[in-house]
């Protein structure tokens, strides 16, 4: 995981790349490496020493003149290794150094043969190609200068003030001078209509421990990160069995505002049912509130639910890597993929709940991968994530929206999970954990920081600001004195039309209060929130 800059057509100095690169030091605190190709083009890479730690160093040169820089894991390099590319020669024993032979090997067609996350850019004399994976669990952003030269970015500071005119790159595809953008990841479940598979359990079961799997790839410590909500406690359980016999302590992590959080209470009876190392991180709302500012600098949005939920996150992953983990388990896209969220018990019906959940995959990347892997990178921590593996969002979003739409606010992923991987003899999850009320990250941490963050926010804008919102921000104009509040420390960083129009807020449907808390829906039952939090007291 790392920072990668490349900026083509345009000869600058090896000190000014330098410079800009290093405002993603953060994403890669190991090492620097840049690169002048023959042609004047210039790559840049922040690295954070994951696999490989000795030899892996980029930029890589492949065979011949190609040169490339990548930030990510590429969880099939083993296999390309052994057959694709059987007749290679390489210079690292890394992942990374796969996607220049396999430029080599396929030309352009290559990119949907690889298995993991990335942003990546190849450069090949004159010619050059560029991709982010499938979902967009790694950013990329791409613009171009007042001399026509191409600037590709992990994050958007590094080219908000140099491109005239810049934007997020799209999942899914890649893009060369000869053929533009070219959409290379397009699954049939796309198409809402394309969901026609029954319910099969066993493959949920098999492919979701396979992805886990592969995600503990590493040559450093790593853990997991435990809300103690049903998503996070399932990925810790499959990691805690599948390292069991390594002779490797598997380290969890939690975070609220104090010990009677509902998350921590929660992942403190989860952390104990699978006997992992268990680390309770604390903040105070003050804490929170003082790192606002900073905090949008690094995730690069103005979405009111990405900050809500980014900040405690920011704080858990500083901790993280102060005690030397380097990589964590997340369970990200679990509520977009099985229509978690509370709202989706409102769905009018099953198409509108299947393309809900197609809607919401598909905009990972502005929301929740986006807060994620910038709270994390902004450590230098690396956030894998199990549920949005290209193998098991086959089967899960072809399986027909009858077997995953909700009843209750419960919803039936806890039902899926039971019959999926639990046995008489071996549960995956403590009883009183698998039923728990859902709760989003941002409300798990304490109620109270909501409620505190959103005073504090409101009673910094005026009315005569709001009433002038429109004006001042015609685009995804501010509804409430919070997003308003948001948006103007947003544009202090970054003040470009062009910044602005990278962020998508996240909004739920089909409720009347479309406030992204989970609270804000009707299902979400407080007095059963406190006697489940008061019983799981209780039972830890």
């Amino acid at each position: 995981m790392c920072g990668i800059l490349a900026v083509i057509g345009e000869r600058l100095s090896k000190e000014k790349v330098s410079g800009i690169s290093k405002r993603m030091s953060h994403r890669g605190p190991d090492e620097s490496g840049l690169q002048i190709t023959e042609e004047g083009y210039l790559l840049s890479h922040e690295r954070l020493s994951i696999v490989d730690l000795q030899t892996g160093q980029q930029p890589i040169q492949g065979t011949n003149k190609a040169w490339m820089i990548h930030n990510g894991e590429i969880y099939n390099h083993a296999e390309l290794r052994e057959n694709e590319l059987k007749d290679h020669q390489f210079r690292t024993t890394g992942d990374s150094e796969v996607i220049v032979h396999m430029y080599e090997e396929f030309g352009y067609d290559f990119v949907d043969k690889l298995d993991g996350v990335f942003a990546f850019v190849v450069v090949d004399g004159k010619d050059f190609i560029a991709a982010r994976d499938p979902i967009g669990v790694k950013p990329l952003y791409y613009g171009t200068d007042e001399d026509g030269a191409i600037w590709f970015s992990s994050e958007m500071k590094a080219l908000a003030d140099q491109c005239t005119s810049f934007a997020a790159f799209p999942p899914g595809h890649y893009y060369t001078p000869k053929t533009g953008f070219v959409e290379y990841y397009k699954p049939d479940w796309y198409d809402y209509t394309k969901a026609d598979k029954k319910l099969d359990l066993k493959k949920l079961r098999e492919s979701l421990i396979a992805a886990t799997k592969k995600r503990l790839m590493a040559d450093v410590p790593l853990g997991v990160l435990l809300s103690g909500g049903l998503d996070s406690s399932l990925t810790s359980s499959i990691a805690a069995r599948l390292m069991k016999d390594s002779g490797q302590k598997l380290h969890s992590f939690s975070i609220g505002l104090d010990e009677s959080a509902p998350d921590l209470v929660a992942a403190r009876k989860v952390a104990e049912f699978l006997g992992t190392e268990h680390h309770e991180i604390y903040f105070t709302i003050e804490e929170g509130i003082e790192i606002l500012k900073k905090l949008v600098w690094h995730l690069e949005t103005y979405d009111v639910t990405s900050i809500r939920a980014s900040t405690p996150m920011y704080f858990l992953s500083k901790a993280i890597k102060e005690k030397g983990v380097k990589v964590v388990l997340s369970g990200e896209g679990a509520d977009e993929i099985f229509g978690g969220y509370l709202y989706f018990k409102n769905a009018p019906s099953p198409d509108e709940f299947q393309k809900e959940t197609i809607r919401r995959v598909q905009r990972l990347a502005t929301a929740d991968c986006l807060r994620a892997d910038k709270s994390t990178m902004a450590h230098g921590l690396e956030a894998r994530v199990p549920f949005l593996d290209k193998a098991f969002l086959k089967i899960a979003m072809e399986t027909q929206a009858k077997y995953k739409m909700p009843v209750t606010y419960d919803g039936v992923e806890k039902y899926i999970v039971r019959k999926a991987f639990d046995t008489p003899e071996e549960p995956f999850l403590p009883e009183e954990v698998l039923w728990r009320q859902k709760e989003q990250f941002s409300d798990g941490v304490g109620y109270s920081w909501i409620d505190e963050l959103i005073e504090y926010a409101s009673a910094r804008v005026s009315d005569k600001e709001m009433a002038k919102a429109a004006e001042k921000y015609p685009h995804n104009t501010p509804a409430t004195k919070e997003a308003y509040f948001y948006r103007e420390i947003f544009a202090s960083h970054y003040p470009q039309e062009s910044a602005a129009k990278t962020v998508k807020r996240w909004v739920p449907k089909w409720q009347e209060d479309l406030d992204p808390s989970g609270r804000a829906n009707t299902s979400h039952v407080a007095s059963t929130a406190k006697k489940e939090l008061e019983e799981l007291a209780k039972a830890s």
